[in-house]
């Protein structure tokens, strides 16, 4: 299994930095990731109450294909409001598009949504949501180093029964080539085992980034949903999510980023049981920063690391996952 970088979260993909910003009262949060240049970007929907913006201009048969920032965000609709403060600084910072008709910049911030809304925060903003301020402060904290657990958009977070989070993980291939993801958990599944202490994605852990506990000596539940995930009548469409950047290093091309995003994908199936449901909003973003060289694209050699990338950015989500979840139940 690849090792972690040295910070093992998905700032060791140079370029990358990830600023937090969080509002106790409310109890949500915003994350921004900030791409130091613009990067080839794509996304894949796979949860089926998705709350998005900037996605249709991340598709590899659409004009633009990269992004300069993503913001995953608390608030459920509401949230969005974030993404407006992070583009408009980019803007005045002279960061985005320029089409050359004397207009500002045009930053792509692409951002994604969970549903927070139900907890015991105070909510009563009326007409002035919290989420433009928290963007436009994770934009300015934006670093390395970053926090995990309760925090930006893993603040007001479940995941199944139990309380969710903000989680990341890196991993270094043989190649050069570095691999991170970034996720809030917010899921209707459960992302650990009977015995409410293991998680589903103990295969995967590097060291003891999430407890190091092994599995239960007994199989896992028979039934489709898990006792600790919130099926049943705690169970709404659309109040439940796991939202996701993966990066990588490596130079690849839209159609490469897009298969990225696919197959990220199956590290929320790893960590999460059930994962993709009708109540769920999952959502996984790619980007590719583009510092290291890969072979042509006519290469059969490009496939097979395209492939070996994909593999350890799904590794790294699920990772991701269980850290998020595991460092929130651990401070609070």
């Amino acid at each position: 299994m690849p090792e972690p970088g040295p910070h093992n979260l998905i700032t060791d993909v140079p370029g990358v930095t990830v600023g937090n910003a969080t509002d106790d009262k409310v109890k949500t949060g915003v994350t921004v990731l900030r791409c130091a240049a613009s990067a080839v970007a794509a996304v894949d929907i796979r949860g089926g109450a998705p709350g998005t913006r900037e996605t249709d201009v991340l598709a590899p048969e659409n004009l633009v294909g990269r992004a300069d920032a993503f913001v995953l965000t608390g608030g459920s609709v509401f949230g969005l409001g974030a993404a407006d403060a992070v583009a408009a600084a980019l803007s005045a910072a002279d960061v985005g598009l320029k089409l050359g008709d004397g207009g500002p910049p045009i930053p792509i911030v692409s951002a994604a949504v969970l549903h927070d809304l139900g907890n015991n925060g105070d909510k009563g903003w009326g007409d002035d949501p919290p989420y433009r301020h928290l963007g436009a402060e994770a934009l300015g904290r934006t670093a390395v180093s970053f926090d995990l657990g309760a925090v930006g958009a893993g603040r007001g977070a479940m995941a199944g029964a139990v309380k969710g989070g903000l989680g990341s993980a890196s991993a270094m291939l043989d190649s050069g080539v570095v691999v991170g993801a970034l996720v809030a958990v917010n899921s209707v599944g459960s992302v650990l085992m009977p015995d409410g202490e293991t998680f589903y994605a103990w295969p995967w852990e590097t060291g003891h980034e999430f407890g190091g506990r092994p599995p239960p000596a007994g199989r896992d539940e028979a039934g489709p949903f898990p006792s600790h995930s919130r099926f049943g009548k705690h169970a709404k469409p659309g109040t439940n999510t796991v939202i996701a950047v993966v990066a990588t290093s490596a130079d690849l091309t839209r159609v490469e980023a897009k298969r990225l995003a696919i197959m990220a994908h199956d590290g929320i199936a790893r960590a999460v049981r059930p994962a993709h449901t009708p109540f769920d909003g999952d959502v996984v973003f790619a980007a590719a920063t583009g510092t290291h060289s890969m072979p042509d694209p006519s290469h059969i050699a490009r496939a097979a690391i395209m492939a070996e990338i994909g593999a350890v950015a799904s590794d790294c989500l699920a990772r991701a996952i269980a850290r998020g979840v595991y460092e929130a139940r651990r401070n609070n």
